[in-house]
């Protein structure tokens, strides 16, 4: 899903363990955007990953962003992630 977004929140950045990253961990953040569209518009908790992760969000920044979901079944749950695959800060 692509689509313009306000940061609501954004958590601090940690290190996880990552057979991805070059030194076999990964810098991991949580971000809370809103949709575009006033004040109950959708809200969704993502993930940024990488160098991504290190960057600086503040509550009411502006993000043109594209957001990749993914749903996994684990002892008969359901779970959603939604990541932040590419973005584009806004200048206020």
């Amino acid at each position: 899903m692509n689509g313009i977004f306000r940061v609501v929140k954004c958590g601090e950045p940690f290190t996880i363990k990552s057979e991805k990253g070059e030194s076999g961990q990964m810098q991991k953040r949580y971000i809370h955007l809103q949709e575009l569209g006033g004040k109950f518009s959708n809200q969704y908790v993502a993930t940024l990953l990488g160098k991504d992760a290190v960057c600086n969000f503040y509550p009411g920044d502006w993000l043109a962003a594209s957001l990749r979901a993914q749903v996994s079944e684990f002892n008969d749950k359901m779970y959603q992630d939604i990541l932040v695959t590419d973005f584009l800060k806004l200048n206020n």
